[in-house]
């Protein structure tokens, strides 16, 4: 397969990619590993690397999400290690929690998730044609949001692109 076969499949498989919103989220409670394998199945086609637990603890110890309860998570819970493990490549964890409490002073957690969501698979269905949306945006919140889709989807893009034309180097002998 040549390295242009090798980036179209690879762009067919990242607009295949359906992302669940708000409503679509488990609505009952989830133990840590059903959390990681949820989350871990659900952004495994963008080769975003998997999530422990050790990763969600310390998002719980630096406040980037609410503790569980009786070791039990939530919605909002789930959705906002989603939306950390899309941005966490790309962003700060502190930056992540104070952009996601900026756009959710404004409005619901759930509107801000399903907006986010919907931009991002949106970007990605159309990877090669989203970036003049963020510069039609008037509402600052709204540019907010598709400025952080597209830096997720310009790192997905680049990984793979190095990936596919990465050949190995000479080896150099000393002398």
């Amino acid at each position: 397969m040549s390295e242009k076969e090798r980036y179209q499949a690879w762009e067919a498989k990242i607009k295949a990619v359906e992302l669940p919103l708000w409503d679509e989220l488990p609505k009952f409670e989830l133990y840590m590993d059903q959390v990681t394998a949820l989350i871990n199945g659900l952004l495994g086609p963008l080769e975003i690397d998997p999530i422990t637990p050790a990763m969600i603890n310390n998002y719980v110890k630096k406040r980037a999400i609410m503790a569980p309860v009786k070791k039990k998570y939530q919605t909002m819970q789930i959705a906002d290690i989603i939306l950390i493990s899309l941005l966490k490549p790309t962003f700060s964890l502190e930056t992540i929690r104070r952009g996601m409490d900026q756009v959710t002073a404004k409005i619901y957690p759930q509107q801000a998730y399903d907006s986010f969501i919907k931009r991002l698979t949106f970007s990605l269905k159309n990877i090669n044609q989203r970036n003049t949306q963020a510069l039609a945006e008037t509402n600052l919140n709204d540019k907010l949001l598709q400025v952080a889709v597209n830096a997720i989807i310009d790192r997905l893009e680049s990984q793979k692109l190095l990936e596919i034309i990465t050949k190995p180097l000479p080896k150099v002998h000393d002398k």
